[in-house]
């Protein structure tokens, strides 16, 4: 059985898994723990293809004629597929598993069976799209994605936030998909089908329009701003460890789609790269200063994917300035850096939404002002939260660094003065991405403040403990993944050599790699030391203390002879700082208290960080649509000789059209 075999059945056990955890009774929980093993087959089937498709020299296909009028069922895989599979079938499996603590069925009798099959469906219809080699193919497996991923995410259809937010990720996910019918229409006009091969010529603006209609269709998928409207509700009410499988992999699938569709297109105009580059800055900025504006703990990692999901967009910018201006060394940084940071992202991500799931598991509440403390009382969540936390703010020596800094040399190496005023212009990047970075650090740094240090600020929070053996191995899996990938980067080389020298198929990188221009063995020594370092003054730290007489009182008591919980920072007074000098992006609400008196009465201060383009724009621009648009409802009276007159009128203005 050849790799892209193997990869095939391992897929058709995926949604299989699904559907036989449905046989068994809704409360059972062995046919949640039979669907997990049956998926996990298929993932391990999958990795093991990934592996033979990865050592066979040639792409393995597979293409068959089928019933419909348009395409075929056109498979491939080669080291761009491979490189998004790996998350589709490490991610929902693990998050399978951790479904086992998180949701158990006898506690979700209503939607358990359905939460596993929608979880099968949408990795399998995942894993179609990466390999999926004709247009009409890959329409299918995206919606199909698109539709398992809304029944996954309102597995609590109960919750009217959660309806909500499922019906702006249905319309929104409807929109791009309309847009790829667009796309992939131009693309069967310029290149006579649906097949997804290299176009060796098209003309300039049939080439920038499908690079639009690309860079729209799948940009509302990736979260690109301002399309990523339906994102922070999405993943802030959906069960926690479909928000992993959905940030930490299906974001990823549009990203997977602007690197496929701009890997065939013929050599573009340098506007397609300064665009992308544009969209990743303000992607970045906007979406981490969001992010710190959040009291509520899943919306704030959601608003974080899009931050990094501009980073990976910044990389793709630069890559695509490289093929416009013959710059081979900002192809290679820029497209592996991007390339890798998806990997990193689909290891630390998951990992913060797993943890995030175990304090929402155990508090009961994802508002980060009614926690605090649950570094004592979960101790083993907090370290991996912690963990993830470095990894995501690009701090040595874990795996979030490393992508970063090839990004920094791609754009550091653009400062050559032979590059004259374009290369200028594109070091600019390095600053966008420095000033990202330096806003997650503060962004993490006041959710861990916030949750895990100080006093409980609630009940539930004095009663948390660490999540059940099945929740925690997953965690574990990831923390490795994010400390393997830091420590030791030369291992993701060769897969990513290969999948920059296949989306340069048409010019090709020059000669260049990534091990040549990115020194990784120095950071893997660094990391080791840095690791040793730490560990050191950590013992030492240990030793000395043993020695002392240690007072222990409350963190942050600030010298107050009887301090409470009620006086410690707030997550929203931690960053008002930072929320003031992002005034002009975020536009926070503020509702102040009245004081009046000498002895005022009690009162309230509360501030709201609301979505500059759902809350601000899309919401008031329905809301008139809505209003306006009812008055056409005069012409729907339900009486059949109307309509008939309707679709004639219709028909006659077609025909007149079509005789101009």
């Amino acid at each position: 059985m050849s790799g892209v075999e193997t990869i095939l059945f391992g897929i058709a056990l995926l949604p299989l898994s699904g559907l036989i955890g449905c046989m068994f009774a809704a409360r059972s929980t062995t046919g949640q723990r039979v669907a997990s093993v049956v998926m996990a087959v298929g993932s391990t089937l999958g990795l093991c293809g990934m592996v033979a498709a990865f050592n066979d020299a040639n792409p393995q296909s597979i293409s068959l004629p089928w019933l419909l009028p348009w395409g075929r069922f056109a498979v491939a895989v080669d080291p761009i597929s491979l490189l998004f599979l790996g998350p589709i079938f490490v991610v929902p499996t693990l998050g399978s598993f951790y479904g086992w603590g998180y949701w158990k069925p006898f506690e979700h009798p209503r939607s358990g069976r359905r939460l596993g099959l929608s979880c099968g469906f949408l990795a399998g219809a995942m894993a179609m799209v990466v390999i999926a080699r004709d247009g009409v193919l890959l329409l299918i497996a995206w919606e199909l994605m698109a539709i398992s991923a809304y029944f996954a995410a309102t597995a609590e259809e109960g919750n009217p936030d959660v309806r909500q937010a499922g019906w702006i990720y249905l319309i929104a996910t409807h929109m791009g998909t309309l847009c790829l019918f667009a796309m992939f229409a131009l693309w069967r006009h310029a290149t006579g089908s649906f097949a997804l091969e290299p176009a060796h010529a098209m003309p300039g603006g049939m080439a920038g329009a499908i690079f639009l209609l690309a860079l729209t269709g799948f940009g509302f998928k990736a979260g690109l701003m301002p399309l990523h409207v339906w994102l922070p509700g999405a993943h802030a009410n959906a069960p926690s460890h479909v928000s992993a499988v959905m940030s930490g992999v299906m974001l990823k699938m549009g990203i997977y789609g602007i690197v496929r569709l701009t890997g065939l297109l013929p050599a573009e105009a340098s506007w397609w790269g300064g665009t992308l580059l544009c969209v990743g800055g303000v992607t970045g900025i906007a979406g981490i200063a969001f992010a710190i504006g959040q009291r509520d703990i899943k919306r704030l990692l959601a608003y974080s994917s899009i931050e990094n999901v501009g980073i990976i967009a910044m990389g793709l910018g630069l890559a695509l300035l490289g093929r416009s201006l013959g710059r081979a060394d900002w192809i290679v940084l820029g497209l592996g850096g991007a390339l890798l940071h998806v990997w990193n992202h689909s290891l630390f991500k998951p990992l913060l939404f797993f943890n995030a799931g175990a304090i929402i598991h155990a508090t009961h509440t994802r508002d980060m002002d009614r926690l605090g403390g649950l570094a004592k009382r979960m101790p083993q969540a907090a370290f991996s939260f912690g963990v993830g936390a470095l990894a995501i703010s690009a701090l040595p020596p874990l795996n979030g660094f490393v992508s970063e800094w090839l990004l920094y040399l791609g754009f550091f190496g653009a400062l050559d003065p032979a590059t004259g005023r374009p290369g200028a212009a594109v070091a600019v990047g390095a600053v966008v991405l420095a000033t990202v970075g330096a806003m997650a650090v503060a962004c993490f740094v006041k959710l861990l403040g916030t949750v895990f240090l100080g006093s409980p600020r609630s009940d539930a929070a004095s009663g948390a403990h660490d999540p059940h053996a099945s929740m925690l191995i997953p965690m574990g899996i990831l923390m490795a993944g994010c400390a393997g990938l830091g420590l030791f980067p030369m291992a993701a080389v060769p897969v990513l050599e290969k999948a920059v020298r296949t989306w340069t198929v048409l010019d090709g990188p020059r000669g260049l790699s990534l091990a040549a221009l990115a020194p990784f063995s120095s950071i893997s020594v660094m990391g080791l030391l840095l690791l040793a370092t730490v560990g050191a003054l950590a013992l030492s730290l240990r030793m000395f203390l043993r020695t002392r007489t240690i007072r222990k009182t409350n963190t942050w008591d600030c010298g107050y002879a009887r301090p409470a919980a009620r006086m410690q920072y707030t997550g929203s007074s931690f960053v008002q700082s930072i929320v003031h000098l992002f005034t002009f992006i975020i536009l926070p609400k503020y509702s102040r208290p009245a004081l009046r008196g000498l002895f005022p009465a009690q009162d309230q201060f509360k501030s709201t960080v609301l979505d500059l383009v759902l809350d601000r724009f899309a919401f008031p621009l329905f809301h008139v649509c809505g209003k306006y648009f009812s008055t056409l409802r005069v012409i729907q009276q339900g009486q059949t000789h109307l309509y008939l007159i309707y679709i004639l009128t219709i028909l006659f203005a077609l025909i007149f059209w079509g005789s101009l």
